[in-house]
């Protein structure tokens, strides 16, 4: 048997009795005395909190408290969750009201050989949003909103939701709509919703967002066809592009949230994207012309709406404005 299996074994033998002795170890797993201490060490290193009875018939039992996990973690998977959530800094996460207590809290149930390692983890690293300088810094706005909890509270029983925003200091609006995905792109979370009441895909800033409740009376829509209804624009989109392996690369390290990339290549070295953009939509249509001049000389467009023609056509002719204007200095 296994050394990893044993260990697990051995942990729910203890689980499933107030006390124990490195005897009784022996004897049901059929080891000798120096494998069991070495066992119950490296239990105890990962967090499971043992403790020894002094005297004859001294043996072990596991200290019970309501605020301990019950799931135990070893060294290295203790660091991986430490460090996954020092990575989240300043990412406007929802549920977070205190990293300082969630923090220590994940250092306390280290074993006392582990915290310092913790600790010195959390000096080492530093991660994107974090300042060189004063590492511990938090922004003001490291929690994310308190209606950014409610919707996802709401969301987690029903996605038909009626959503109050404000678009304009001062100026609010209602819409209702069917929430498809929330997602963080460049710092800020966004909104993947359906708009019940324009019958159109849209995006929805949380920072915009005053309140959600759930949606009174029946959809227009069911979940089904509005999911169809996306997979049909994606298929008969009016933007399509191939791209190279370059273009590729690019595109995997940004893309437009919900576009979804066609490996045509061996090894993903080209593919292909489809997709409708609102023209009406000035914003979108300014933010794809801008996205597809990042894809560079790899992306070439297979056909494209016409208000996005002009926007790129405009950037060219700026672009050549620049250029006429550094060669005349």
């Amino acid at each position: 048997m296994k050394k990893s299996e044993r260990i697990n074994l051995i942990m729910r033998y203890i689980n499933n009795r107030s006390r124990f002795t490195i005897a009784e170890l022996q004897k049901e797993f059929d080891i000798s005395r120096a494998t069991a201490i070495r066992d119950v060490q490296d239990i105890e290193a990962m967090g499971l909190p043992l403790v020894a009875e002094r005297g004859r018939g001294g043996g072990y039992f596991v200290m019970q408290n309501d605020f301990l996990p019950t799931v135990r973690f070893t060294p290295d998977e203790l660091k991986a969750v430490f460090i996954a959530f020092m990575a989240t800094k300043n990412q406007q996460l929802p549920y977070l009201h205190g990293r300082k207590t969630i923090m220590e809290k994940l250092i306390a149930i280290a074993p006392q050989t582990q915290q310092d390692i913790l600790i010195m983890l959390n000096q080492l690293l530093l991660f994107t949003g974090s300042n060189p300088a004063h590492p511990d810094i938090l922004e003001l706005d490291d929690a994310g909103p308190p209606e950014f909890n409610q919707l996802l509270n709401l969301a987690l029983n029903d996605r038909y939701m009626t959503l109050t925003y404000e678009p304009v200091t001062g100026r609010t609006e209602q819409l209702n709509a069917y929430i498809l995905q929330v997602f963080q792109m460049q710092g800020t979370w966004l909104l993947d919703l359906y708009d019940l009441d324009t019958t159109a895909f849209r995006y929805l800033p949380i920072e915009q967002l005053r309140e959600s409740r759930s949606l009174v009376g029946n959809p227009s829509l069911s979940e089904k066809e509005i999911l169809v209804q996306r997979q049909q624009l994606r298929a008969h989109g009016n933007l399509k592009v191939t791209l190279n392996k370059r273009a590729v690369e690019r595109f995997k390290a940004f893309h437009p949230p919900g576009l979804i990339l066609q490996f045509t290549g061996m090894f993903q070295s080209s593919g292909l994207f489809q997709t409708q953009i609102n023209e009406s939509d000035e914003e979108e249509v300014e933010y794809y012309a801008d996205w597809l001049l990042y894809l560079g000389l790899g992306a070439k467009i297979e056909s494209m709406p016409q208000a996005l023609k002009v926007a790129l056509k405009g950037r060219q002719e700026n672009l050549k404005a620049l250029l006429g204007y550094r060669s005349g200095n």
